[in-house]
């Protein structure tokens, strides 16, 4: 079961991910950053600080993301990624496509910066 919670800070669009992100859950992240996508966002800061657990489907929703936001411009920065997700993220490399930061502080630095 995943949580979805959204939240818009001055410029920056916050996605605050908790649960778990599998085959069945990952539509709701996906809608997530649809929704994101068509409010005309360019800043997105994703909190896993409280996910548990994500699958390949989960992970294949930032990667299906990436060529969209670079084409427009759009800067993702994911935080509080708990050290068993963040190894997921590790073995498929997807920490050198995503910028990964260690708090909110971080991202919101390195998404003004």
């Amino acid at each position: 079961m995943v949580n979805i919670e959204k939240e818009k800070k001055e410029n920056i669009h916050f996605i605050r991910v908790s649960g778990e992100v599998d085959a069945g859950s990952s539509i709701h992240l996906d809608n997530a950053f649809k929704e994101v996508l068509e409010a005309g966002e360019s800043h997105i800061a994703v909190d896993l600080s409280r996910l548990a657990y994500i699958s390949s489907a989960g992970l294949g929703v930032f990667v299906s993301y990436l060529d969209e936001f670079e084409l427009k411009k759009i800067k993702l920065v994911l935080f509080g990624v708990q050290e068993t997700v963040r190894q997921v993220f590790d073995i498929l490399g997807l920490e050198k496509l995503i910028t990964i930061v260690e708090n909110e502080d971080e991202a919101i630095e390195k998404l003004n910066g």
